[in-house]
């Protein structure tokens, strides 16, 4: 009988033990995804009305541009020393293009760019000299809420080593839930 007693408590923090770091595994995974991989963000301001509002919750893709270049229309994160603040604005230039802004709308290498989700007109700032060529390891970024947006009208060229990730998925609130665009 002493030796079930003492096989079963052996058994026990065996189980307990594997418990332990089932979940201290669980918690490194959820850090490093978190960290590395995808990320739940909110957002705080309204420089992407009316896609995006104050409150509403996204989640951020920050493995992609490991791998792949930002394209026009994504909708970025922006960390670095341009700002102080955590931005999130949409790319609207690429790496050597010629950007102007005119008339109150963007142009890029001539063309008027096609901006459905654009808010109010795109006037010129002091940070981004117009007309401009995108320099190699930059992005020229605007909020789409245009008349109320700072952004590489106001604090210049962003740097694509400047770019924490891609807003990818709504998820709050619930009745708006999806992908962005």
């Amino acid at each position: 009988m002493e030796e079930s007693k003492t096989g079963c408590r052996g058994s026990r923090r065996r189980i307990a033990l594997e418990w332990v770091a089932a979940v201290a595994a669980a918690m490194v995974i959820a850090f490093l995804v978190h960290r590395y991989a995808y990320a739940q963000l909110e957002v705080h301001n309204v420089s992407m009305q009316n896609t995006l509002s104050s409150g509403q919750r996204l989640i951020e893709d920050r493995w992609s541009y490991r791998f792949v270049q930002p394209k026009r229309g994504d909708i970025v994160i922006i960390n670095g020393p341009e700002s102080k603040l955590r931005l999130i604005k949409r790319v609207v230039a690429l790496p050597g293009e010629r950007l102007d802004i005119r008339d109150g709308q963007v142009w890029i290498d001539g063309s008027l760019l096609h901006e459905p989700y654009a808010v109010g007109r795109t006037e010129p700032g002091d940070g981004l000299p117009v007309p401009y060529t995108v320099e190699t390891g930059k992005l020229v970024v605007l909020g789409d809420n245009r008349e109320n947006s700072m952004d590489s009208r106001t604090i210049g060229p962003i740097a694509m080593t400047s770019i924490e990730g891609k807003a990818v998925l709504r998820i709050y609130p619930i009745d708006q839930f999806g992908t962005l665009r």
